[in-house]
């Protein structure tokens, strides 16, 4: 179950954690910093874009982005991680929301060049993504993208063995992104390209129709 108390538990040790796994190569942040530099370097071929990062956690990424002069707005769950992430970008909209309850109203309102989440959509089944994707979808501007960095497979038979070389940790109440299994329902709602970086992490660039 989600549980914005845990991440709150987490929020000071989160981004060592991510980094330990990261430099390991191991489940379940293999590949994370080349998942956040593609999805940068995606972000920096446009001057001073609108961006919503939804799951903004540390503001890791987003910091990055907020000093090369981007406007960030920003979404998490956790209050303690919005506490660590807002300081690094004093003029960014952060907002406490969980996203299984849709979109915030001044999101709605708005529309982006960019939404990225990293990280965050695996605690969601593929129906709920499909919806989640739908919904962000409808907040792109002409030729806006989402990118998508989260621990996923290009079939199911890596999953599982990954899940096997990792039994003792993998976590049972997450739904990690497996790409041949999501395309269908995918394809319908966009133009989707996908680069399995790692054994376990993979990032989706994702166009309006």
């Amino acid at each position: 179950m989600l549980n914005n108390e845990g991440f709150d538990l987490w929020a000071n040790d989160y981004d060592r954690t991510v980094q330990i796994s990261s430099q390991d190569d191991s489940y379940p942040f293999a590949g994370y910093k080349e998942i956040m530099n593609m999805i940068f370097q995606e972000i920096m071929k446009k001057e001073h874009a609108k961006i919503l990062d939804i799951g903004i956690g540390t503001g890791v990424l987003s910091t990055r982005l907020y000093e090369h002069g981007h406007d960030i707005d920003g979404i998490d769950f956790s209050r303690e991680m919005l506490s660590i992430a807002q300081p690094k970008m004093e003029d960014a909209n952060l907002i406490e929301w969980n996203i299984a309850k849709g979109l915030p109203a001044e999101i709605n309102r708005n529309s982006y060049d960019f939404i990225i989440s990293t990280y965050t959509l695996h605690h969601f089944d593929d129906e709920e993504k499909i919806d989640i994707l739908k919904r962000l979808l409808a907040r792109l501007k002409d030729n806006g993208k989402i990118l998508i960095g989260d621990i996923s497979f290009e079939d199911r038979e890596s999953h599982d063995a990954c899940r096997l070389d990792n039994d003792r940790i993998w976590d049972t109440d997450e739904y990690y992104f497996i790409n041949g299994e999501l395309d269908p329902d995918l394809s319908s709602i966009s133009n989707y390209h996908y680069h399995q970086i790692s054994h376990c992490g993979g990032l989706y660039i994702i166009d309006n129709l």
